[in-house]
């Protein structure tokens, strides 16, 4: 009615050119006023025709933790839908729901710290938000503790946890293991106790588990409820390899080279994936003068070559293994001794022969020499009586009484006489 009256209005205004500018433009004000409420009323008419759905409807939203499967009610129109999964440590993990469906399944996560969950979908061109708040059952700090487990020798584990602080007497921890598909779900075949109550599992079959799996210790007690803990532990982190197999040592008389094998793991990996370290000792270096350890990559042909050490020293070399992408060492193998202790052991044995020859020597001549002196003084030699009549014709093997006496020393002196002959004279008769 009132568009038809703004109209006429118009077409009069419009067929009388003689009309005052002042009065078209009162007329044009109008017009304007008479046209801003029917165009509301268009609008509130539009929209009553729309279907709502009221803002606190319901989807019934359910969680599985034990699929980790998010469900709701279906509902009709529904052509968009996403569910969001709010970790703690992970954040916010986004599945796209399809047309018609009204579930998602999240990969496997820890739960034991509790999650939130939002379900979001389109339902005629309007979007239905639900959010579920997913707690762990049970009395506060009864949960299992300190879970860890350690893949060893390729074809066992062992997982060990503590007692929670909170947890009463009576309290029995169970372990479950899940492979990441899902499919294959084992409870723990042999238990370690600690005064009756489990705090750890031996496997000794892990077939069947893949990459990924979930582990899940709860409890029972008939005095309160006990909390659960869950983990998600990629095998490959949790396997502590084997020290590398056949470890020879070749040297020439330059170098030495080190050859090893690969050890066996619990999946077969490449030489890449490896990294290894050598621990170089010579026998006789004391604790605080040890060689530093030398890492070498997997991919260098698990080889190791360096300088020839000399002759003069044995060597040993340990070698361990671990992940090329964390430094989570095993084991060290057996050492293996290289070089010769022989060189030097008879270097020292000609150093003693030496030292014990020149001893010997010395003491054999100091005793000859002191034997020389000792009969040299027990038995002086005999002074001959000096010839006047060989003088001339012996004078090499003349004694000189005053040489004689200084080389004696202490020899007294004599005092010689020297006789002559005198002839008889006859008697006078």
């Amino acid at each position: 009615m009132w568009e038809r009256q703004a109209a006429a209005w118009r077409n009069t205004a419009l067929s009388h050119p003689s009309v005052n500018p002042l009065c078209a433009l009162v007329m044009a004000v109008l017009l304007s006023m008479l046209l801003v409420p029917s165009l509301f009323l268009n609008q509130d008419q539009w929209d009553k025709h729309l279907p709502t759905v009221e803002q606190n409807s319901s989807l019934n939203v359910k969680f599985d933790p034990k699929a980790t499967k998010l469900t709701w009610d279906c509902q009709e129109n529904a052509t968009y839908g996403e569910c969001v999964l709010i970790h703690k440590e992970k954040g916010q993990i986004k599945k796209k729901v399809k047309d018609k469906e009204c579930q998602c399944t999240f990969q496997d996560c820890s739960l034991h710290g509790g999650v939130t969950l939002t379900v979001e979908v389109n339902i005629n061109q309007r979007r239905i938000s639900e959010t579920l708040v997913y707690l762990n059952p049970g009395r506060e700090g009864t949960a299992a503790q300190n879970f860890s487990c350690l893949i060893y020798n390729a074809d066992f584990m062992n997982c060990t946890w503590a007692k929670g602080q909170a947890a009463p007497n009576d309290v029995q921890y169970f372990l479950y293991i899940r492979d990441s598909k899902k499919k294959i779900e084992r409870e723990c075949p042999h238990y370690l106790k600690d005064s009756g109550t489990h705090v750890g599992c031996h496997l000794q079959d892990l077939s069947g588990l893949t990459s990924y799996s979930y582990f899940l210790v709860n409890g029972t007690s008939q005095e309160a409820g006990i909390q659960f803990f869950d983990s998600v532990l990629l095998l490959k982190e949790i396997e502590q390899y084997n020290p590398p197999n056949n470890i020879t040592v070749h040297c020439n008389e330059s170098h030495c080279f080190i050859r090893w094998e690969k050890p066996r793991t619990r999946k077969t990996l490449s030489i890449r994936e490896f990294q290894y370290q050598l621990d170089i000792q010579r026998q006789s270096d004391t604790g605080s003068s040890r060689n530093q350890l030398i890492v070498v990559s997997g991919d260098m042909g698990n080889k190791y070559s360096f300088p020839r050490p000399g002759l003069r020293a044995k060597h040993t070399v340990k070698i361990r293994t671990a992940d090329a992408r964390k430094a989570h060492w095993g084991a060290w193998s057996q050492p293996a001794e290289f070089g010769s202790a022989e060189p030097e052991s008879s270097l020292v044995h000609v150093y003693l022969l030496v030292v014990l020859g020149t001893f010997v020597c010395g003491l054999t001549i100091s005793c000859l020499f002191k034997r020389f002196l000792g009969m040299h003084r027990l038995f002086p030699p005999i002074p001959r009586i000096k010839d006047k009549l060989n003088d001339s014709h012996q004078i090499d093997h003349q004694i000189l009484w005053e040489k004689f006496a200084h080389d004696v020393g202490k020899g007294d002196k004599e005092e010689v006489l020297a006789v002559e002959e005198v002839a008889e004279a006859p008697a006078n008769a």
